[in-house]
């Protein structure tokens, strides 16, 4: 298996498909495309690995020959995942929960536009004094209610929002990276589950090879202050 991603630092949506690999277990090669670099139009348009998803990333390759499978799309490709090696290594076994972990996973992928577009994740900086629209503060405020519910019913059997880390802690890992590098202020429980998910080892070397990037994307590096 080979897993197309973004520039570390920068491409969110990358995170998860790569921590959704990791959490599988199988071994696969990394291969990274820097995102708006001098190649990014040829690559997008042309005949290669990003063809199949019109050029957005990550895309997942199994198999080298044409009975092979592509999936793209980070949620497509950890289900995909999940049924080579078991949904139980992604989702709780519990009915109730496993239906959280979904609803709040859809949710992740389809919503908090607004926090998307004004916190974009770049893990190099940290930022002070960020003034943020009513509609970025009310997607926070989503977010720290599902993970207080989530932690509360189902998270007894560990740090991570359903107790093990899964695949709603995958889904929302750029969410504690936005947290910490914007300076959110969260409660205690919350801060205790950006600690968990922040220095787990698959995080770690995710931010250290992010933070060894050369790469800088203008468009990511500047928030609005008050």
């Amino acid at each position: 298996m080979k897993l197309i991603i973004g520039n570390k630092n920068y491409s969110s949506w990358s995170l998860r498909g790569w921590l959704a690999c990791k959490q599988a277990g199988l071994s696969f090669e990394e291969i990274l495309v820097p995102l708006f670099g001098e190649d990014w139009d040829a690559l997008k348009k042309g005949e290669g690995d990003l063809t199949p998803s019109s050029g957005k990333v990550p895309v997942l390759w199994d198999g080298d020959d044409d009975a092979g499978a592509v999936v793209w799309d980070s949620l497509a490709i950890l289900e995909y995942l999940a049924d080579k090696v078991g949904r139980d290594r992604f989702w709780p076994k519990d009915d109730a929960a496993r239906a959280m972990a979904r609803a709040m996973v859809a949710e992740m992928h389809s919503s908090y536009l607004s926090l998307r577009r004004e916190c974009p994740m770049n893990i190099r900086v940290r930022h002070e004094n960020v003034k943020i629209s009513e509609a970025t503060r009310q997607d926070v405020v989503r977010i720290l209610g599902l993970w207080a519910e989530a932690r509360a019913r189902f998270g007894s059997g560990g740090p991570f929002l359903f107790g093990t880390f899964g695949a709603a802690d995958i889904f929302y890992a750029p969410v504690v990276s936005r947290f910490i590098t914007y300076g959110f202020g969260v409660p205690g429980f919350a801060e205790s589950y950006m600690q968990a998910v922040w220095t787990h080892d698959w995080l770690q070397q995710w931010v250290a090879a992010a933070e060894d990037e050369q790469w800088v994307i203008e468009q990511y590096e500047s928030v609005p202050t008050s």
